[in-house]
C-alpha cells in the first residue's frame, strides 16, 4: 500500500469518526497489508483529525481476547481526550457505533515515556504510573459487524475500535494493594452480567503498560505524562442498548458508571 493510498484511508477513517457513522465493509484495495501499515494510517488518522490525543487504548493481551479479535498479538489504538470521561458518564447510544462497554484498570501517566533505544522495565512503566483507576472503555468500531466485516488490519487503522474512557476515582495505594486477585463485576441495569480479574485477563495492568511504552517506544511515539491508558478488559465483551445503566464495581477499590439514553 503507497502513501497515497494509506492517506486516502486515513482521510475516510477521519470522515467517518467525524460523522458518527459506521459502513460495511471496506474496498479490498484500502485494506491495509499487515499491521506496521495500520499503525501507519491510524496516526494519519489522528493528523486529519486534528484532536488531541488524551490516551491509549491496549486490547488482547492473552489468548482467548486475542481470539476474539483475530489477532495473535496485543493491540493498541489512540483515545481522543474529548472522549475520556469522569464517572458517572452519560452517552446517547444512538450517536456511538456498536458500543461496547468493557471493565479495565485505566491508569493515568504522572512522567513521560519517551522513545529511547533501551527497553522500559515494568519497573521503570510502574514508577511513571501517578494514578490508577477503575474505568470502563466503551469500544466503538466504524465497521458494521456484519458479513463484509474486513481483516483485522483494517480495524488497527480504525485505532483499534477505540471510543471512550470512563475513569473513578484513583484506587489508594494501588502498589501494595492486591490488583491481580481483585474480582471486578460488570452490571446491566443492576444485575452482574460479567466477572473478571487481572490475573485471569492481562496478569496486572503494569504488564499491558509495559508492553505499550515499548511498542510507541520503538515507533518513535512515546507515551506522555497526564494521557489515560485503558489496559485491556477484564470482563470481555457485551452488547449494549440504549436504556442500559452500566456498572463496573472493583470491590474496594470503588466503582465506575456509564449509562446510555
Amino acid at each position: 500500500m503507497d502513501e497515497s493510498t494509506q492517506r486516502e484511508l486515513a482521510v475516510h477513517l477521519a470522515l467517518l469518526r467525524k460523522e458518527k457513522r459506521a459502513q460495511s465493509g471496506l474496498e479490498p484495495r484500502l485494506v491495509p497489508p499487515d499491521e506496521a501499515t495500520a499503525y501507519r494510517v491510524a496516526a494519519l488518522v489522528a493528523e486529519e483529525l486534528g484532536w488531541t490525543v488524551g490516551g491509549w487504548k491496549i486490547a488482547a493481551m492473552k489468548e482467548a481476547m486475542q481470539r476474539a479479535l483475530r489477532t495473535d498479538q496485543p493491540i493498541y489504538g489512540r483515545v481522543f481526550a474529548r472522549f475520556i470521561f469522569e464517572s458517572p458518564a452519560t452517552f446517547e447510544h444512538r450517536e456511538l457505533l456498536n458500543p461496547i462497554p468493557e471493565v479495565e484498570y485505566a491508569a493515568r501517566l504522572g512522567a513521560d515515556l519517551p522513545p529511547r533505544a533501551k527497553a522500559y522495565s515494568e519497573a521503570e512503566v510502574a514508577a511513571a504510573v501517578a494514578s490508577l483507576h477503575p474505568g470502563l472503555e466503551i469500544a466503538e468500531c466504524r465497521f458494521m459487524h456484519d458479513a463484509a466485516f474486513p481483516a483485522p488490519s483494517a480495524i488497527l487503522a480504525d485505532g483499534a475500535g477505540s471510543g471512550s474512557i470512563v475513569y473513578g476515582p484513583a484506587i489508594a495505594d494501588w502498589r501494595n494493594a492486591d490488583i491481580s486477585g481483585r474480582e471486578a463485576t460488570l452490571s446491566v441495569g443492576g444485575v452482574v452480567r460479567r466477572r473478571g480479574t487481572a490475573k485471569e485477563a492481562l496478569e496486572h495492568p503494569v504488564q499491558p503498560l509495559t508492553w505499550l511504552a515499548n511498542e510507541l517506544s520503538r515507533t518513535g511515539i512515546g507515551l506522555k505524562a497526564g494521557e489515560m491508558i485503558s489496559t485491556g478488559t477484564l470482563t470481555g465483551m457485551i452488547r449494549s442498548a440504549a436504556g442500559d445503566d452500566y456498572l463496573g464495581d472493583f470491590g474496594p477499590f470503588g466503582q465506575v458508571r456509564a449509562n446510555f439514553v
